[in-house]
């Protein structure tokens, strides 16, 4: 129910190309989301899908986000995740097509599920790809499925967010602390030591550390989308935002799936749309993309797709 008024709401609001008054988007709209090319890499996504279709074995699913709407059991058959917990064959030609347009070269996924996305976005062979799974049987099936179809510019690391993130983003300029010789006060920052005792995150604790990760020396890696798709709750998909910002550049794209999920995803949405660095939101009801560019004006844009 949640669901479908929101839609509703959403579709009272959007608009297609017409009457859009950024260059950007309106490029971004007709040149990308509505371009009707059938690429060669299509052919890849389609098959990878079909492989995962036709595999009636099962696995033992670890969530360590908000849980399936859909299974009730964590023992699922693998096909059955495909359909229903995989992401579309319309939106994976989307996220093929959005790594394309946008030359990224350096990509992160969270959420690696059984690699659907993650085949979509390193179907462009130029791009090279990290992504993150929690769940080892479902990381296990995705890695078979990345060597069966010779995906080689993916690194799959599993284990839980707030680990990898670290060995991800951190492992730079953890090195680069050990040769400067840094103040004991700068480990709680390269340690991840920044969530209350209580597990949870304010705003204000989020703002501090993403300032001082950006006032470092330390080089940071940079990426140029960032997917995020592990875990459909507010409060992690705060702190990820907030952790992963400063690897974001002027024309980086980060993209949150289900943005309206729930009441709660909406508010994070709502929150990380507003931020003062993010200049370009845009609404397409199942993603949320947000952009960086500091020569663009402050705009938000409800696109149906």
């Amino acid at each position: 129910m949640h669901l479908l008024k929101s839609y509703i709401k959403f579709l009272l609001k959007s608009q297609n190309q017409h009457g859009l008054h950024s260059p950007f988007v309106y490029e971004l709209v007709t040149k990308c989301f509505y371009d009707k090319k059938k690429y060669a890499a299509y052919g890849l996504l389609k098959s990878f899908r079909r492989s995962l279709l036709k595999n009636d074995n099962f696995i033992k699913i670890t969530d360590f986000g908000a849980g399936s709407r859909v299974f009730k059991s964590d023992k699922r058959k693998i096909s059955a995740v495909a359909k229903n917990a995989g992401i579309s064959e319309r939106r994976a030609k989307l996220l093929y097509r959005l790594v394309n347009y946008l030359e990224c070269k350096n990509v992160l996924e969270l959420g690696t599920s059984l690699g659907i996305a993650t085949s979509a976005m390193a179907g462009n062979k130029s791009a090279k790809l990290i992504t993150l799974e929690g769940c080892p049987e479902t990381a296990n099936i995705a890695q078979q499925q990345f060597d069966k179809f010779a995906l080689n510019n993916i690194e799959l690391k599993i284990g839980k967010f707030e680990d990898t993130l670290e060995e991800v983003i951190g492992g730079e300029w953890r090195e680069k602390k050990e040769n400067r010789n840094q103040e004991a006060g700068d480990k709680k920052v390269e340690s991840g030591e920044w969530r209350e005792e209580s597990g949870e995150t304010t705003n204000s604790e989020l703002q501090t550390t993403n300032q001082k990760l950006q006032t470092t020396n330390y080089e940071l890696k940079k990426f140029d989308l960032v997917f995020f798709d592990g875990n459909h709750q507010k409060q992690p998909t705060l702190e990820y935002f907030h952790k992963l910002l400063p690897t974001a550049k002027n024309n980086s794209v980060f993209i949150f799936d289900d943005i309206h999920w729930s009441p709660e995803m909406e508010k994070a949405w709502e929150e990380i749309k507003n931020h003062p660095e993010v200049t370009v939101s845009i609404d397409t009801f199942y993603w949320g993309l947000i952009f960086f560019r500091k020569e663009q004006a402050k705009q938000h844009f409800n696109i149906r797709l």
